[in-house]
């Protein structure tokens, strides 16, 4: 048994929890922020038997995709609002970050 932890961004949630249910994978979603971004994410955490791990991972890499997304970025030190604007920086968002464990023990009640 494997226990994966993904967190994706919020523009996916749903078109991967209808991929997941579609193909019988329980779930359960907590709401998550981005550190970098500060953007909505959610994380899913998904038990799955190892033989079915490598159809998981497929699921999951066709239901999130990278996109480009322009964002402001204010240093920490940048004096009071207004005396410096900086400008829109492009980057990449979606897409998946996928960790895979181990599980010792498992049981459902």
């Amino acid at each position: 048994m494997k226990l994966v932890v993904t967190v994706i961004h919020d523009r996916d949630k749903a078109r991967i929890s209808e991929a997941l249910l579609r193909n019988n994978f329980k779930f359960t979603k907590l709401a998550s922020t981005g550190g970098f971004l500060r953007d909505g994410n959610v994380t899913f955490l998904i038990g799955v038997e190892a033989k079915r791990l490598d159809e998981l991972i497929n699921v999951i890499k066709d239901s999130c995709k990278t996109r480009e997304q322009y964002a402001n970025f204010v240093p920490p030190d940048a004096g009071p609002i207004g005396v410096f604007m900086p400008s829109p920086v492009k980057v990449l968002v979606g897409g998946a970050v996928i960790f895979v464990m181990d599980v010792e023990r498992f049981e459902r009640f």
